[in-house]
């Protein structure tokens, strides 16, 4: 019998590589003659790197301007001339030195370390966005690529949100030579517009520090932005499905870079070649920390399911916690779901013992097989 593990992490506790190397411990603990492969995915997040290492991607490490100006040490995962690159990594929130910095925060290591991997030879990159730290528009992705963004003097705008108060005009030149012949997908599970109350600042711009007075100033911004780039590109994509996604790096994105914006599961399961590595499985065990109403909205453990589902393979998941009825659960393509918290219901503990309670749930699904 052939088991594949395709979790993402559960936040907090584990890494996905580190969830299916406790789940596959506990299968083989109770069923030592089963085959296990492990296929650790993420769905544009933090994970999208690891992911993409564990897909057989090389790590090619990188020095590059954090979100508030600091040295940061990262990398970005390369397979011939695809390159993958991790928002939270080189931007993410974990990465603000002191605090939260709404105003002042920006991605611009990100652009940096995707042109590194352009003028490395990479031609496609595949940008993950989930857990940026700012809310600039992509203005920051902008400049890190080459271009430039003034204001009425003709002088750089700070960095960050705020700084896109002052922008006037925009000189792409080097970021256009940069990116010829140069393909960008954006993966990200978010369908917020860029501007307004479901856009970036009004939506997440709270969760990176922003106050009320904040949200209404990096919304104004924002729209200002949006007006600027129109104005250069002949095309609007402010109201875009994903535009708002990484504080509005998804429109500068499309905008500027030309990318696409896809599923980030979708992605990640096409880049570690999922479907033909689930092709006459047995089961595939999914999951993440939380299942809940969220999950059915692009995130992995229900991209995975749709994937096995193509070639009839059951899915059952695992998590730290479900709030998924049986209806739910059946209708994303999952027939069971295990969590932690049946086990431990203290959740403290839970996240301090995941891997030794993953095992016990893993040695628990055995014994149904």
């Amino acid at each position: 019998m052939r088991i594949v593990l395709a979790c993402d992490k559960f936040k907090g506790s584990l890494t996905a590589a580190e969830v299916c190397m406790a789940l596959e411990r506990g299968l083989r603990a109770e069923r030592p003659d089963l085959v296990v492969e492990r296929v650790p995915v993420a769905d544009g997040g933090d994970g999208t790197l690891v992911a993409a290492l564990e897909a057989g991607f090389t790590r090619v490490p990188v020095r590059v301007t954090g979100p508030t100006g600091e040295p940061v040490d990262t990398a970005y995962a390369r397979s011939g001339d695809v390159a993958v690159v991790e928002m939270a990594d080189a931007s993410g929130l974990s990465r603000l030195p002191s605090g939260l910095e709404p105003l002042t925060a920006s991605p611009i290591g990100t652009g940096e370390l995707m042109a590194a991997a352009i003028d490395a030879g990479c031609t496609s990159l595949v940008l993950g966005v989930g857990g940026s730290s700012s809310t600039d528009g992509g203005a920051g992705l902008v400049v890190g690529l080459g271009g430039r963004v003034l204001d009425a003097q003709g002088s750089p705008v700070p960095l960050g949100g705020a700084g896109l108060e002052r922008a006037a005009s925009l000189d792409l030149t080097a970021l256009r030579s940069r990116l010829d012949g140069v393909t960008v997908t954006v993966a990200s599970d978010v369908d917020n517009p860029l501007c307004g109350p479901r856009g970036a600042a009004a939506v997440y711009g709270p969760q990176k520090g922003a106050t009320p007075g904040d949200v209404r100033r990096l919304d104004a911004a924002l729209s200002g932005w949006a007006d600027l780039v129109a104005a250069e590109t002949g095309r609007d994509l402010r109201s875009s499905p994903g535009a708002g996604a990484a504080g509005g790096a998804g429109f500068a994105a499309m905008s500027l870079l030309g990318a696409d914006l896809r599923p980030g599961i979708e992605t990640m399961l096409e880049l570690a070649e999922f479907e033909a590595r689930v092709v006459g499985a047995d089961l595939v065990i999914t999951g993440e920390g939380s299942l809940d109403a969220q999950s059915l909205h692009g995130k992995a453990p229900v991209g995975v399911a749709s994937a096995a589902a193509r070639h009839g393979v059951p899915v059952v998941a695992v998590c730290g916690v479900s709030t998924l009825t049986e209806a739910e659960l059946a209708g994303a393509g999952i027939t069971r779901a295990w969590a932690l918290f049946d086990l431990e219901p203290d959740p403290a503990r839970s996240m301090a013992e995941a891997a030794l309670l993953l095992e016990r749930v893993a040695a628990q699904v055995a014994l149904t097989l």
